[in-house]
């Protein structure tokens, strides 16, 4: 990314008891993606596939509550990353699952390129516990998926 700003990344881990298949599958399915983060327009893990997530919001002259994404790698059951656009956002999330010895997922979600220095605190602060909050989602979406 351009721009003499500093950028700063972050990082949240979610133990789950779940396989990485199962977890991978609520990464990418756009009908289980709308259950825990957010109404997609039809994910799909297929590098330079764009999607959009929307947000249910009311449009703010900052941010229309639309996020583009672009697939940009995937590892099928092991990591998945995609641009995220919006509003004056232009970062990149970054799943990775790691196998436990119990059969569970270490999930780990990387979100990098916030622009501090370009008023962007706000956006960080509200993404780690919007995270946070949407990994606790996922929680109750991969226990009711069979």
């Amino acid at each position: 990314m351009s721009g003499d700003a500093e950028t700063q990344s972050l990082t949240l881990e979610f133990n789950l008891s779940h396989p990485p298949a199962k977890v991978w599958r609520a990464l990418t399915e756009p009908e289980l993606l709308a259950k825990w983060l957010m109404a997609n327009d039809g994910m799909r893990p297929v590098i330079g596939q764009c999607f959009t997530f929307k947000v249910d919001m009311k449009p703010t002259p900052r941010w229309d509550g639309i996020v583009h994404c672009e697939v940009q790698a995937i590892e099928v059951h092991k990591r998945l990353r995609y641009s995220w656009r919006g509003g004056p956002l232009d970062t990149v999330v970054t799943w990775t699952l790691e196998e436990t010895s119990a059969g569970g997922t270490v999930l780990r979600l990387e979100q990098s390129g916030f622009r501090l220095g370009e008023g962007q605190t706000v956006f960080f602060d509200g993404a780690k516990s919007g995270w946070q909050y949407k990994g606790d989602r996922l929680v109750d979406v991969l226990g009711n998926l069979a």
